[in-house]
């Protein structure tokens, strides 16, 4: 194996190997012996503030809530939505009233003030009304801003009203801020229920040593089959580790001390994947590469209540747009993984999508567009593009691809968090962004341009408006057709497009790194980790 760490690396990365032999050892120790084939280990090095759902906003949080916890319903790896604990569900003609129907026999996990307690719809209503709650203050509170009334009609029946039609509803309720929890768990720990969670999940909460060590163990009693009618889930356990360097992550995966690495890091990208998306040959008998799309679009925005020039002008922001090739930005910085958005901000793979609107590779006719600008404006264009670090390779590779054709960039490099709040602010004129499905519908996506959710209340960071926009973005609201809802999406997207708003970079794939041993890993658009039916042989 190529060698990818610096000598003076070499104390620390021992001394994490060590580590986290020692917590493997001791996880099996304190878990009655646990086999290891049984044991799912895998690295979260981003930290993990809660185990409660009201609270499941980032990715490793809502990783180890799936693991936990169920809602009335759930998607599938073709982002259908399925029952979960509802086996069933109708929706009125108007489109307006969802009744849910659900199994009788579903159960908490174990717990002192549980006694092998059924679910019924009246912990939904708790659990929404707490979700609603604004001394929790939960993030996930939004999710019901269209929602009228809920009421459980009797113990398997659940009826939620809506305000208005809204055909992404069902999509909405498989986040796990719609996990049901138990109301006498909930008082009993008060704030703890962050750090004790009880659900109804393929997997229960065993220990957590924060930054240190998460242990679940499998739940003997959960409802849900496999094909043949086996038990899920198959692992006895999960132990997740907090290594928070991205190199030492994928050194104990290499190590055989993980099963699995979500991401492609520029730490480790060289080493493991060739320029153009495929494993290297030393890796082919020891790793599994899974690779899919992923509903997440990288982009660079424009503020346009901006008094500057550059900002204002479409010519200017349609030349930045063609000014650089991005499938030769993703075949060098990306080692192959995305895809060009060479079409809207709908990304591949949600109805809607168009790769007919978008903009392609032309510096000659932008060459052409600076300098109809020079001639409007009597000046040589320059603009600051915010970024963090994360992203700065792209921004930098951007920088100079634009210079070739006479614009000059400058990069301004801030913490993530600063990012966030300026743009959220209006005080930055063009910045780096992203935007991941909150849901899979594409009307997720337009909602960053509806002008009823400027920013810092609402995603629409950029501030553009446009009336004819908005009638099409408030009748697609409402519409029942498949078809004529996809065809507003593009005719929403492409007029986003035609006046240069934002520029899409790429679209992201979802890509995992598995051992060899490890089976059943599935993926899907949202990235949701479910390790139901994942085996160890």
């Amino acid at each position: 194996m190529k060698k990818i760490y610096a000598k003076s690396k070499t104390y620390s990365l021992s001394y994490f190997v060590l580590f986290i032999s020692i917590l493997l050892i001791q996880n099996c120790s304190e878990n009655n012996q646990v086999d290891s084939n049984l044991v799912f280990r895998y690295n979260e090095h981003k930290n993990i503030n809660s185990l409660d759902p009201a609270f499941a906003k980032d990715v490793a949080n809502i990783w180890v809530v799936n693991q936990l916890f169920n809602g009335l319903v759930e998607m599938d790896q073709e982002l259908r939505v399925i029952p979960s604990i509802a086996k069933s569900w109708k929706i009125s003609n108007d489109g307006k009233k969802y009744t849910f129907f659900l199994k009788n026999n579903i159960k908490f996990h174990k717990h002192p003030k549980l006694t092998n307690r059924i679910i019924t719809a009246e912990d939904f209503v708790y659990s929404f009304d707490r979700l609603l709650d604004p001394t929790l203050a939960s993030p996930g509170g939004w999710v019901f801003n269209k929602v009228e009334n809920y009421i459980a009609i009797n113990d398997t029946i659940l009826e939620i009203s809506l305000k208005e039609p809204f055909n992404a509803f069902l999509g909405i309720l498989t986040m796990k801020y719609c996990s049901v929890v138990p109301k006498e768990v909930v008082e009993y720990y008060g704030a703890e229920f962050r750090s004790n969670p009880i659900g109804t999940g393929p997997f229960k909460f065993k220990r957590w040593e924060e930054n240190i060590k998460l242990v679940l163990r499998k739940n003997h009693d959960y409802f849900q089959k496999d094909s043949i009618g086996d038990s899920l889930p198959y692992l006895e356990s999960v132990a997740i580790t907090f290594l928070q360097d991205k190199q030492s992550e994928f050194l104990q995966f290499i190590q055989d001390n993980l099963d699995f690495v979500s991401g492609l890091d520029d730490s480790y990208k060289d080493e493991i994947i060739t320029n153009s998306g495929k494993l290297k040959k030393e890796y082919t008998t020891s790793i599994n590469l899974i690779r899919g799309p992923y509903l997440n679009t990288e982009y660079l925005a424009f503020y346009l209540e901006s008094d500057k020039n550059e900002i204002k002008s479409e010519i200017l922001r349609k030349a930045i747009n063609h000014g650089f090739d991005r499938e030769k930005m993703i075949k060098y910085l990306r080692n192959g993984i995305g895809i060009a958005a060479n079409g809207g901000f709908i990304p591949m793979g949600l109805p809607g999508y168009s790769d007919k609107i978008g903009y392609t590779y032309n510096p000659d006719y932008a060459k052409e567009l600076i300098s109809q600008y020079n001639r409007d404006f009597k000046e040589i264009p320059k603009l600051k593009l915010t970024t963090t670090s994360n992203y700065l390779i792209f921004c930098e590779y951007i920088q100079k691809e634009l210079e070739k054709i006479g614009l000059q960039i400058a990069i301004d490099v801030i913490p993530g968090a600063s990012l966030k709040e300026a743009k959220a602010n209006g005080k930055l004129d063009f910045f780096r962004a992203s935007w991941v499905a909150d849901y899979p519908d594409a009307e997720n996506y337009l909602s960053l341009f509806y002008s009823k959710n400027f920013a810092p209340k609402g995603p629409n960071y950029t501030h553009f408006s446009d009336s004819e926009f908005d009638k099409l973005y408030e009748s697609v609201l409402g519409e029942t057709s498949q078809s004529k809802r996809e065809n507003l999406y593009r005719k929403m997207d492409s007029l986003i497009m035609k006046k240069s708003i934002i520029i899409p970079l790429f679209y992201d794939e979802v890509i995992r790194f598995t051992r060899k041993n490890l089976n059943g890993m599935q993926i899907n658009a949202t990235n949701l980790l479910d390790l139901r039916y994942v085996k160890k042989l």
